[in-house]
């Protein structure tokens, strides 16, 4: 695809009247305040025709130009008619949307790379059933919704949908602006309304896809087995597999070396033994350069510790946080890598 390019600026050219929509645009979202629930009120929602309505237009005019040019009554009825139900259909559209409640659920976390669901919950104490209610993520560099989900609305009841965003990169992000909008019943008006939801999303980094293995226990000061940890250079805890041992506390590496030297030896991780290791994952000992490598591989040994059941402390600059295991310890580390 070809892109124009200034010649001074090296900037790809963008044309003056849309920068300026998306300015003004930009300046009218900021207007609104946010709040995680919002019911749609006379001041809040905007109606106006769509491009069905803009042609359907025309052509009333042109019947009506042309019943007055050959006075054809029945060239006035259709006219009038037809009119009367685009007027009708301007009511309805309006309120399909008013009066709605939306309120957006509490967005669990996620890694950088995977779109966070956003779960709203759209209620109505209308005695009548609402139709054709579209939601989805508003788009500052175009004129439509990305994402757009539809749902229909029972009378004095709720619906909820789920719309997917994608946050460029880790860290806390506010929600961004969400468009809600109906063309019920005839399509030739658009009503939409903007709401900015207060809730923020924590964005954790993305997990290194080839970590290397966790990093060597540090022995505890004291504890048997110090020195042989220090000399063989590896965070051992294991002993013989015991009939009943969990499989994911077997150790199929070492296995494996049995299995090729002809040996059937298993062993399993020894939890009483991993005890006296404390394992830290270091922001200082990542290996790699960039902050945001580190932070990816730190992830990863996050994830992996975890699953394999280790106790593990993670060191970052200005943080530390004492080795511990569990959903809330790994949440805990997970959010000060992505706040870093």
């Amino acid at each position: 695809m070809n892109t124009a390019v200034s010649a001074t600026s090296g900037r790809p050219w963008r044309h003056p009247l849309r920068t300026l929509r998306q300015g003004l645009r930009t300046w009218f979202h900021s207007r609104l305040p946010r709040t995680d629930t919002l019911t749609l009120e006379q001041r809040s929602v905007y109606i106006l025709p769509t491009r069905a309505g803009w042609m359907l237009g025309f052509t009333l005019l042109l019947l009506l130009i042309g019943s007055i040019n050959y006075q054809l009554n029945l060239g006035y009825l259709l006219t009038f008619l037809l009119a009367g139900s685009a007027v009708v259909g301007v009511y309805l559209c309006h309120a399909n949307l008013r009066g709605l409640t939306l309120h957006l659920m509490p967005p669990a976390p996620v890694h950088a790379g995977q779109a966070v669901a956003l779960d709203i919950v759209l209620t109505s104490e209308r005695k009548t059933e609402r139709h054709g209610i579209a939601l989805g993520v508003s788009d500052a560099g175009t004129s439509d919704n990305n994402h757009l989900v539809w749902t229909d609305v029972p009378a004095q009841g709720s619906s909820t949908v789920q719309v997917a965003w994608a946050p460029a990169r880790r860290g806390q992000h506010l929600v961004p602006t969400l468009t809600a909008h109906t063309l019920f019943p005839l399509g030739t008006f658009r009503v939409w309304t903007v709401w900015r939801p207060a809730t923020p999303v924590l964005i954790y980094p993305a997990p290194e896809v080839h970590a290397p293995a966790l990093p060597v226990g540090a022995p505890q000061p004291g504890s048997l087995g110090s020195a042989r940890m220090m000399s063989t250079g590896e965070f051992d805890g294991v002993r013989a597999y015991r009939r009943g041992d969990p499989q994911k506390t077997v150790v199929w590496k070492k296995a494996a070396q049995s299995f090729a030297a002809g040996r059937s030896d298993l062993v399993s991780r020894d939890a009483q033994s991993s005890q006296r290791q404390q394992l830290w994952l270091d922001f200082a000992q990542c290996g790699t350069g960039d902050t945001e490598a580190r932070l990816s591989r730190l992830t990863a040994w996050v994830l992996m510790a975890e699953r394999l059941g280790l106790d593990y402390g993670l060191r970052l600059p200005g943080r530390e946080l004492a080795p511990d295991q569990g959903t809330t310890h790994r949440s805990r580390c997970l959010e000060a890598l992505a706040l870093l």
